[in-house]
């Protein structure tokens, strides 16, 4: 994984729980590289899975729920750092149709070794829409926080239900349907 997702969780941590905390959880997680993350490395998902749950386990927020705040978190740094692939989506169900042919086209200009997850998606109708996403690394709640965020980001309100999909291998659907 790209050093700059280690370096936003360790920044969001620092907000919500103080360098102190983030110090602790750093030491506690028994990191190979000692927790020392540079935004063009690459890492280890394991690594990220390590701190999670050493911030989990100081802080008694469960492990899904952080992924969650997490994918909160990376929307509003992907809005501040690459505002160009959020021009011309007028809604949520737009950004998110766009992640796989648009957005991930370019985060591999930028970054050639990336390993991305995949993205499809099947509009159902102007209010509802299936998300699959597909990935082996064990992220679906980071997901989940990034759909809630985006739907945040346009001001919209969805109901989400999430079942495996049977195919590809290691895939969630997101059912997504929104509000009003």
């Amino acid at each position: 994984m790209k050093g700059t997702i280690f370096v936003e969780l360790i920044k969001m941590a620092e907000d919500a729980f103080g360098e102190d905390v983030v110090d602790i959880a750093l030491d506690n997680a028994n990191l190979d590289n000692g927790g020392a993350f540079t935004t063009v490395g690459n890492y280890p998902c394991s690594e990220l899975i390590k701190i999670v749950t050493a911030f989990s386990e100081l802080s008694g927020i469960s492990s899904e729920k952080l992924q969650r705040m997490f994918g909160h978190w990376m929307m509003k740094h992907f809005v501040e750092n690459f505002g160009g692939s959020f021009e011309g989506k007028a809604d949520s169900f737009s950004l998110l149709e766009a992640v796989d042919g648009q957005i991930h086209v370019e985060v591999k200009k930028l970054y050639p070794s990336a390993e991305l997850p995949a993205f499809s998606t099947d509009r159902i109708s102007d209010d509802r829409l299936v998300l699959t996403y597909s990935s082996p690394r064990p992220l679906v709640e980071f997901c989940h926080g990034m759909v809630e965020a985006c739907l945040e980001l346009y001001g919209q309100t969805a109901e989400i239900a999430r079942s495996p999909a049977p195919h590809p291998a290691n895939a969630t659907n997101f059912d997504i349907r929104l509000n009003g």
